[in-house]
């Protein structure tokens, strides 16, 4: 289908209020824009996106009810924060989508593309009578775990105690229990997840379809599971972010940037330790000196990313007692730094955008996973890729000779080696999915245009409200 079939044609975007979840989601519409549509993204008060890098798209802000600085939904608490924006957000999303739908300047609305996770969604479409689209910011393989997460509760594997947690979950190889998302949790929070991962299963294989960031060549045995198991056409059209490279408006870290790119031009290929854990995952002070004094003992320059929080005032005093080889700040950008040269190791915490931007680099990865489906990416990196090394906490949290073992496992052995060729051969297929005309990823995003336009003609007519 020609673009210019789709010029006219709005497609409306609603993100989870989380960067690792705005990001992908404005990737998408990107993508999709390219591709000839007109964007609409509606958000939260909550972690607005920054519109500026975005003038091509229109933005619509709604109420959350996460005003209050107090209120229990944050951040830090994902399993308070996803069922009260699912309450919180519902009359005021249908009221904006609504508007956006009526507006007789405005064009038509081909369909709605939603976070997984926003599962009230499904009744706003039934009664506006737009398609639905979901959009899984995770990947293939702990989606077609979590599809099977009740299933494994009534085995008992979420009942198990610490001597069995490394027992393999015999239907889900190579995972094992302590790679559960849901495992470490007390029984309540238990509930609440599993009740979280139903309905956000639900609702995915009553949508019109599924969008995952990820590519056939990397996930393609958890990709065909999911095919059986869900109704719906899936489309995999990842790396989003190698196809699209929106402008970067944050000024206020501007000198950051400059700053640690040419700290890492002034070093040699594939030396430096990037190390970042992502804008959610905490590390306790302790951890921290550990961290540091290994990364000192290992005689490794390394770029580190602190948040802009308690954690870079940690590390800043711990820098500064250390005399080292080492940049540390409270951002970086991390698709220029993992694509730079003198990186040769990527020590992170396994959320799916940061995997799946060090796979498309191919940088190898030290693995420190630290809640969700981030144990489920390191296994699959660790054990079944084969392109990182586990570096698992300790009762006491990070410890110095895993820290040491993993570091010297990546750069002296030949496991190294090994795991650096494997991670070349990944790097290569995340190329080619994209090859025009014969890419997996560039044939599904043709194929997803097509989709949408199909749905507006055949399912809805368009547009029409209902009561």
């Amino acid at each position: 289908m020609e673009q210019h079939q789709r010029k006219g044609r709005r497609v409306v975007l609603f993100p989870v209020p989380l960067k690792g979840h705005i990001n992908p989601m404005l990737h998408l519409g990107q993508i999709l824009h390219s591709n000839g549509f007109s964007v609409v993204v509606i958000h939260t008060n909550f972690n607005s996106p920054d519109a500026s890098s975005y003038r091509h798209f229109t933005f619509h802000r709604i109420s959350d009810g996460l005003d209050d600085q107090d209120h229990p939904a944050t951040t830090s608490n994902v399993l308070s924060l996803f069922p009260y924006l699912n309450a919180s957000c519902l009359e005021p999303f249908e009221a904006c989508l609504r508007e956006v739908v009526s507006d007789a300047a405005g064009e038509p609305v081909a369909c709605l593309v939603v976070d997984a996770h926003f599962h009230f969604t499904q009744g706003v479409s039934k009664r506006l009578r737009i398609p639905r689209i979901v959009l899984r910011t995770g990947g293939a393989c702990s989606f077609h775990l979590f599809t099977a997460l009740p299933l494994l509760k009534g085995k008992g594997y979420l009942q198990v105690q610490d001597p069995k947690l490394e027992d393999p979950i015999v239907e889900f190889p190579p995972l094992k229990v302590k790679d559960l998302p849901a495992i470490s949790s007390s029984d309540s929070d238990k509930d609440k997840l599993l009740q979280l991962v139903i309905s956000m299963v639900s609702t995915a294989k009553n949508s019109a379809g599924l969008i995952l960031n990820t590519f056939e060549g990397l996930e393609q045995p958890s990709l065909d599971e999911l095919r059986r198991e869900l109704p719906v056409p899936i489309f995999s059209i990842g790396p989003f972010h190698k196809l699209c490279r929106p402008a970067n408006s944050r000024s206020s870290v501007a000198h950051n940037k400059a700053a640690c790119i040419s700290w890492l031009d002034k070093h040699n290929p594939r030396s430096v330790i990037y190390v970042s854990f992502g804008s959610i995952a905490e590390t306790k002070e302790s951890e921290f000196e550990e961290i540091a004094c290994c990364l000192r003992n290992s005689g490794r320059p390394f770029l580190w990313v602190a948040r802009p929080d308690s954690d870079v005032r940690t590390a800043a005093r711990i820098s500064s007692g250390l005399a080292g080889d080492e940049c540390i700040v409270k951002w970086a950008p991390q698709l220029e730094v993992l694509s730079h040269p003198s990186v040769g190791a990527f020590w992170t915490h396994c959320g799916w955008n940061s995997t799946m931007e060090g796979i498309s680099e191919g940088v190898p990865m030290i693995c420190t996973p630290c809640f969700a489906e981030q144990m489920v990416n390191s296994r699959f990196i660790c054990d079944v890729w084969r392109v990182g090394v586990e570096l698992e906490m300790g009762r006491n949290g990070l410890e110095r000779g895993r820290i040491e073992r993993a570091i010297r496992r990546l750069f002296q052995e030949k496991e190294g080696e090994e795991i650096r060729n494997r991670m070349n051969d990944l790097k290569e297929k995340a190329s080619l999915c994209l090859k025009q005309g014969e890419g997996s990823s560039f044939n599904a995003i043709d194929g997803l245009a097509r989709h949408i336009m199909l749905l507006e003609s055949v399912t809805f007519g368009n547009g029409g409200i209902s009561a």
